[in-house]
């Protein structure tokens, strides 16, 4: 299957390109490697609500929700470390995996990287659903976070090599949808094993993790790897072949040109993370690190997490508590799909803000109800006001479905100088997987503690970030990325200041030049 069609390179020159069976596959790849990630995130909070898995591996939290005592207050029945390191671990070890991924992504290919994600995964898999120990159930979790690690490196990047310049937008944001479909199928899985009788549900819960899994790793076997990869690596020849096949054209020396041109301007920046520190890319680099802590202080994660748990904890029934986690996980895909639409034709600017104000008074609305309706030892959450959470929660996922979720990866992007934009890139994953860990670890432990203040804390934190996106954040709708600094960075009202000190060095080839570096990493060439 292929169509005509053609490719804009960042220096506007159009080469010939169709969409071709490698870039259909690449499709699905996208589809199974943002699904793995989703099931993952999904799935945690399904079965830790099982009474089954409970009783299995955390007969403490067990006989505390089962049964309890008048001491145990209503919001502290899940609050456990052990408990919150089986959710947490994944993410703990996702992070530290990103390192050697980068490693193996640059010097082995993008292809080899996202086998050993594949492998990562089954294994993970396997010691999860086979588990007897928690120890047994830790280990799975922490190889299912080295398979994100080398995944969320290597996926994103063989789509944006591979594909069409005029389709690499859509792909990319397919990887985010299908994170957010992954969620959802994780929360449906789980509502249909929690009936199966014979306490063995949720490990075809944690098992049917093996789907996208074994997908991605024969994806992985299928495909080519990039020509971007070849080229950096010193195979010549062979890149120009697969890029013949994969832009279904002879006419590829254009392209190829500006491949090898720009493998050798990369190759120039032996300090990119030096670069970054330099006064002129503060600004960029506030914005990326911000962006990620305030994406994970809006709770979304514990939300998403903790979904089927924090609906137990507030009065719903185990059933009630799935089901209202599958709403939350379907309105979750649909207003992605918003964001899809919208993101460039109302601008970043006006989707954060509009979700900042979303997001604030749903959390508020929803600290009231249960503030007045749960208390430590009763539930008086009626029919109607249990709707009403639902509804509300439904309100905050919406919000920040449309925003903070795609356009905390979309922003760092996109403003990061070519010279920079690799180490820019890493940067924002580790901060990201660091602060998902830490409010994975912490939020049931709050939620003991702060019991309805949790909402408000977390509404506080918007509060926060819509004045930090009304006063600092510039909007970056239709603005090329190599026009960023002229357009938007020297005309903000305070991040021009850092656009004026022209004394900065550029490290390339053991030597300093002026700042006019135009190196960069062909694997982020648009």
């Amino acid at each position: 299957m292929t169509g005509g069609g053609f490719a804009t390179s960042a220096n506007g020159v159009e080469f010939e390109a169709k969409i071709t069976p490698i870039v259909i596959i690449s499709c699905i790849m996208a589809a199974t490697g943002g699904l793995m990630f989703g099931y993952d995130v999904g799935v945690s909070g399904g079965v830790t609500s099982m009474p089954d898995f409970l009783e299995k591996f955390f007969p403490v939290v067990y006989r505390k929700v089962h049964a309890g005592t008048e001491k145990d207050s209503n919001y502290c029945k899940y609050d456990n470390q052990g408990l919150q390191l089986f959710t947490s671990s994944l993410y703990l070890a996702g992070l530290t995996a990103t390192f050697f991924a980068s490693y193996t992504t640059r010097t082995r290919g993008r292809r080899l990287t996202m086998l050993i994600a594949g492998v990562f995964f089954i294994i993970g898999v396997a010691l999860n659903a086979g588990a007897q120990d928690l120890a047994m159930l830790i280990a799975g979790r922490i190889l299912l976070g080295c398979g994100v690690g080398f995944a969320n490196q290597a996926v994103p990047l063989f789509l944006s090599e591979i594909a069409p310049t005029r389709i690499r937008g859509g792909l990319n944001i397919l990887f985010q949808l299908n994170i957010t479909i992954g969620i959802l199928f994780a929360n449906l899985v789980n509502y249909g094993t929690a009936k199966i009788k014979g306490g063995w549900g949720w490990r075809l819960s944690l098992g049917l993790a093996g789907v996208p899994a074994l997908l991605l790793t024969v994806g992985a076997l299928l495909v080519t790897e990039t020509p971007n990869s070849l080229v950096e690596r010193g195979r010549l020849d062979e890149g120009k072949a697969v890029l013949r096949r994969i832009r279904g054209t002879d006419n590829v020396e254009p392209e190829f040109a500006d491949l090898l041109e720009a493998s050798r301007l990369a190759k120039e920046v032996k300090h990119p993370f030096r670069n970054l520190l330099q006064r002129k890319n503060r600004p960029q680099l506030v914005i990326a690190v911000a962006l990620q802590i305030f994406q994970q202080c809006t709770g979304i994660n514990a939300i998403m997490f903790y979904a089927p748990v924090l609906f137990n904890t507030v009065g719903f029934g185990s059933d009630a508590s799935l089901y209202s986690a599958v709403v939350t996980g379907a309105v979750n895909v649909l207003s992605t799909v918003v964001s899809i639409y919208s993101v460039d034709k109302v601008g970043r600017r006006f989707l954060l803000l509009e979700a900042g104000f979303q997001m604030f008074f749903s959390q508020v609305v929803i600290a009231i109800i249960l503030g007045i309706k749960v208390t430590d030892h009763s539930t008086n959450l009626s029919k109607s006001f249990a709707i009403l959470v639902v509804v509300m929660i439904c309100t905050y996922v919406a919000a920040f479905a449309w925003s903070w979720g795609p356009l905390g990866w979309l922003i760092p992007s996109e403003t990061f100088p070519l010279e920079t934009r690799s180490a820019g890139q890493s940067v924002t994953v580790c901060v990201n997987l660091l602060f998902t860990f830490i409010i994975a670890q912490a939020f049931l432990s709050m939620l003991c503690h702060f019991k309805f203040g949790i909402f408000i804390f977390f509404s506080a934190w918007v509060l926060v970030m819509s004045f930090f996106v009304m006063f600092l954040l510039p909007e970056t709708k239709n603005v090329p990325i190599e026009e960023m600094t002229e357009r938007v960075w020297k005309k903000h009202w305070f991040w021009a200041r850092f656009m004026d000190d022209h004394n900065d060095q550029v490290f390339v080839s053991g030597e300093k030049s002026n700042g006019k570096s135009n190196g960069f990493d062909p694997s982020t060439r648009l």
